[in-house]
């Protein structure tokens, strides 16, 4: 479940769930999803070509082509969800102009042979008990496996290596939290995912290096399958599995974290930090992938979502100094490497984890509070295997999520 946007009292939000169509329905998504790869791929030539002419081309213009545009197989796609074809199109020629003018080096925009979704915008889809009914495809059985909150706005059929899935986009009241005046400044890291400022540590799992070996057996038996072999899709079934169940471990471990941040604390202080920047800066690969791994920008995805439905306020905080800055006196460090995980202040002589010391530094920063005496105090470490179970300290049985 992921935000989209805020209206009013409500928040916007997603469920995923696994669909189950019969082999028709399949065979009519597969369909669908072919002749909509073939509508944006003409409006993106529309738009090639007239843009070399030096001609103006807008969104507006595109969308009122599809109706009359010639394409195979047009009148099996309900008409909605080809408008959304085209918003698609136009994100992406957006995103790509976003990417160069930030001066990163792209390309141009690729043709698709199939779209692997179909999006019912406001209408063209009914739910009735476990069935989801769409236009012109049919009836598909929807795996509900926790219910399905608010006022269903639109559905995004997805296809994926592990399954086809439902996308709910729905409306849902904001649930304000009693106010309790704490707040809290945290880190995110590698090592640690979470460290705060009244000293919680909560361990990043690193899901993935437990299970890589696996992965790295499976994708050697898939290199010696031949290509469209039963074998060789039994095998990228079973490796994309294992990547999808990794990922959904930890989309979990997040979600329970964020959870019970938000239901701890009326205001909560974190570095704005980009992990595409974060991934670029460090020269080992393996750091960057666990960075990656670590999926900072989720985590912070998850906490703001979770934050405004409950009342509750995130704030992003420069980045700057945070790890190298001693939050006893405020003597800077520039020596401080990666390598330094304990802060020794060579000023003052304050010792500290080095994430905690950035925790509290973030809290000042985000809170706007002066440096203040702290003393260094134990730890309170939480285990993946204790967090996966929500053990954190003053949890409720409620959950803000």
């Amino acid at each position: 479940m992921w935000r989209a946007k805020e209206k009013s009292n409500v928040v916007q939000l997603s469920f995923k769930y696994k669909i189950y169509p019969s082999k028709e329905v399949e065979e009519k998504l597969l369909r669908v999803m072919q002749v909509e790869a073939k509508v944006y791929n003409t409006l993106l030539d529309v738009i090639t070509k007239a843009r070399r002419e030096g001609k103006k081309v807008t969104p507006v213009y595109t969308q009122a082509m599809i109706k009359d545009l010639k394409v195979e197989g047009k009148e099996l796609v309900y008409s909605k969800a080809l408008q959304m074809v085209n918003n698609v199109l136009w994100y992406n020629i957006r995103a790509l102009h976003e990417l160069k003018k930030k001066g990163k080096k792209v390309g141009k925009l690729r043709y698709k042979k199939i779209l692997k979704f179909i999006n019912y915008n406001q209408s063209g889809f009914k739910v009735e008990g476990d069935k989801l009914i769409l236009s012109k495809i049919g009836s598909v059985k929807v795996l509900f496996h926790r219910p399905l909150e608010g006022r269903v706005k639109g559905v995004l059929i997805v296809k994926n290596a592990t399954g086809w899935y439902a996308v709910f986009q729905t409306e849902v009241e904001k649930k304000p939290l009693p106010s309790n005046g704490k707040r809290v400044g945290i880190d995110v890291g590698v090592d640690k995912l979470v460290t705060t400022s009244d000293g919680i540590v909560i361990e990043n799992p690193k899901v993935f290096d437990k299970i890589e070996k696996k992965i790295r057996l499976v994708q050697r038996i898939l290199s010696r399958k031949k290509k469209g072999s039963k074998n060789y899709e039994k095998t990228r079934v079973k490796l994309a599995k294992l990547h999808e169940h990794a990922k959904n471990v930890m989309n979990d471990y997040i979600h329970k974290i964020t959870a019970w941040l938000v239901e701890q604390y009326d205001e909560i202080y974190v570095e704005d930090l980009e992990t595409k920047q974060m991934v670029e800066r460090p020269k080992s690969k393996t750091l960057r992938k666990h960075i990656l791994h670590s999926n900072f920008s989720l985590f912070l995805h998850h906490l703001s979502y979770k934050a405004e439905r409950a009342g509750r306020r995130v704030v992003k905080v420069d980045p700057r100094n945070t790890s190298r800055m001693c939050a006893r006196c405020g003597y800077v460090r520039n020596d401080l490497t990666l390598a330094d995980r304990t802060f020794v202040c060579p000023s003052c002589g304050w010792v500290a984890d080095r994430d905690y010391n950035a925790s509290l530094n973030i809290l000042c920063a985000g809170s706007g509070l002066p440096l203040v005496p702290v003393d260094g105090k134990p730890l309170l470490y939480i285990p993946f295997s204790e967090g996966v179970y929500s053990k954190f300290p003053g949890r409720s049985r409620k959950s803000s999520s």
